[in-house]
């Protein structure tokens, strides 16, 4: 794909049932490298994922230290960090177009919006598409940018990760990372990417009310933290 390293950085939490098929799933040829983040799993996560063909690290509870613990792990010949879920949710057939914008240099930080793309029926929570387009309407009012997700599925270039300064380590880690690039004026594209259902296992996220409850709460604690500051940085869609 490109001279440009990738390193494939996945936080997981007991997902034994659908690990293994995602790490088997990786475009291996494209990529240098798979991260699995063991989360605290009291399953066979980490097992399973070294098995089929990651490199399996470990971090303490909450997905946002999962996330900054793979960043810390990826090999330094990485020039490109990409996120996705564990769940078999993320379609990695949509790697390349993530990744494109930055190996073009024409993007720091690309988003896969599952708004936008083609959704499998259940996949996502009425909840969760309606958080989607709330959190969109606030951000183009604060910054005139126009997000539409907040999903997992997202590539950054390497170098870009230090000017965020990233703090959260829950949930919330998605959000930050969004507002925050538009504070330094990354040069931000979104791309529409596909979304299935999870292949096995329970969401974290929207499992049942208590867990909805706690997220929900936790990504309005980071808007309200990070988001009101007075920048106006442009947020750039690429067409389909």
């Amino acid at each position: 794909m490109s001279e440009m390293g990738i390193s494939v950085i996945i936080p997981a939490l007991n997902e034994e049932e659908s690990i293994g098929h995602v790490v088997a799933s990786m475009p291996w040829s494209k990529i240098s490298e798979c991260i699995v983040v063991d989360n605290g799993s009291n399953d066979r996560t980490g097992e399973v994922a070294a098995l089929a063909g990651a490199r399996v690290v470990t971090s303490p509870r909450g997905y946002g230290a999962a996330c900054m613990a793979g960043c810390e792990a990826a090999s330094r010949s990485s020039s490109i960090l990409v996120f996705m879920d564990g769940d078999g949710s993320d379609m990695i057939s949509d790697l390349p177009r993530l990744v494109a914008p930055i190996l073009a240099g024409e993007a720091d930080f690309v988003i896969g919006s599952r708004i936008r793309g083609q959704r499998e029926p259940g996949s996502m929570l009425s909840s969760q598409v309606f958080a989607g387009h709330f959190v969109s309407l606030l951000l183009r009012v604060l910054y005139r940018a126009h997000y539409t997700d907040m999903g997992p599925f997202r590539a950054l270039r390497r170098s870009s990760l230090d000017k965020l300064g990233m703090s959260e380590m829950t949930y919330g880690w998605n959000l930050e990372m969004q507002i925050k690039a538009l504070q330094q004026k990354l040069r931000v594209n979104e791309i529409a990417v596909d979304y299935r259902c999870r292949i096995g296992g329970v969401s974290k996220v929207s499992g049942n009310l208590t867990a909805s409850f706690k997220t929900a709460s936790r990504i309005l604690a980071v808007l309200l933290r990070t988001a009101f500051r007075k920048t106006t940085p442009k947020l750039s869609t690429q067409a389909e």
